[in-house]
């Protein structure tokens, strides 16, 4: 688990959700945390752990889907010597070794049949048995369990127990994707923000561009709090002026000109973007009844590109001409058209 990562956040959705794992941690019943990849899944166990009776106890983390099929069960329950080609001596599982504690696993979705089979055991009974033993051993453990699969609907698929899922669910906490965050990703782009210029030894943070800080807020997201921390470190740490604030953002960290084509793409080459800003869907029937004065919107939507490849361009005017198919007159005189002339004397 990333112990550096906290929670930060002040939306209602996301405090709910906060507010649900304090109230489950002090029970002794199992938790299933819900959400995509990058919401905070292995944060709200620990979280279930720390305010937990048995927070002094261990805190074992096995992740399902990064171990092949035929080892999960070893790993979980532990083994005998001469169990199965390789096991020269005794293990034990994170079972045992999460005795008295609570055991995370995390992707559950991903775990076999057989291996559930023996989990929903372990879960109603308090026995595990380790492969090649005959007796079982008795432990005491709170299981969270986290995945971004619809368990549900594998159980009416057959691919999840629905006996194991009834027994994980006493309470079941779902994590908000952070597009739905209202207010949260200015938070924690400053929090990141702020965390990576003390690391580099800035003198002061100096925030982010008005066009940064609108593309972060528009952008889906689909890697969550983890990708927005990525996007945001890696922002700060390619800036050149730390007393400027920062002016430009990459959302895809393989987005070049020089990405390696494949052979389909290689035969069949699409056209350039225009410019690298990350793909939005097109305005909602709302937000074009929103606008009033066709001017002013496509006013703000030049000022927008404008300020997108000045940041890109690290405020160079030449280079951001030449990156606009302008003149250097041309662009000057957008430039002063919408105020932008303060920054950059390229």
């Amino acid at each position: 688990m990333d112990r550096e990562v906290q929670f930060i956040g002040q939306s209602g959705a996301f405090l709910d959700a906060v507010e649900r794992a304090s109230r489950a941690a002090p029970m002794r019943r199992p938790v299933l945390v819900i959400g995509e990849r990058g919401t905070g899944k292995e944060l709200i166990a620990e979280r279930l752990h720390r305010l937990s009776t048995r927070w002094q106890e261990p805190l074992v983390t096995m992740n399902c889907a990064a171990l092949p099929e035929t080892l999960i069960e070893a790993e979980l329950f532990g083994h005998e010597a001469g169990a199965f080609t390789g096991a020269t001596r005794a293990r034990a599982g994170r079972f045992e070794e999460a005795d008295k504690g609570t055991l995370f696993l995390d992707e559950l979705g991903t775990l076999s049949m057989g291996a559930q089979e023996r989990l929903l055991r372990a879960v109603e009974y308090g026995e595990v048995t380790r492969i090649g033993a005959s007796r079982p051993i008795r432990v005491d453990v709170r299981i969270v369990a986290a995945t971004n699969e619809d368990l549900p609907k594998m159980a009416a698929q057959n691919r999840f127990r629905a006996d194991l899922l009834d027994r994980l669910s006493f309470e079941v906490i779902t994590l908000p994707p952070l597009r739905v965050r209202e207010g949260d990703i200015a938070v924690l782009a400053d929090y990141f923000g702020r965390r990576m210029a003390a690391e580099l030894h800035w003198d002061a943070w100096p925030g982010f561009a008005r066009h940064v800080a609108d593309q972060l807020e528009r952008y889906a997201w689909p890697g969550n709090v983890r990708e927005l921390r990525n996007v945001v470190e890696r922002a700060v740490y390619r800036w050149d002026d730390p007393s400027a604030p920062i002016g430009h953002v990459q959302f895809d960290p393989f987005e070049s000109p020089w990405k390696p084509a494949t052979s389909q793409a290689a035969a069949h080459p699409a056209p350039p973007p225009a410019n690298d800003a990350p793909a939005r869907p097109a305005p909602a029937r709302a937000d074009l009844d929103d606008i009033a004065d066709l001017r002013s919107a496509v006013e703000a939507h030049e000022r927008a590109i404008l300020e997108h490849h000045l940041g890109r361009n690290r405020y160079n005017q030449r280079q951001t001409a030449k990156a606009l198919g302008l003149t250097y007159d041309q662009l000057r005189h957008c430039l002063k058209k919408h105020g932008l002339l303060e920054r950059g004397q390229g």
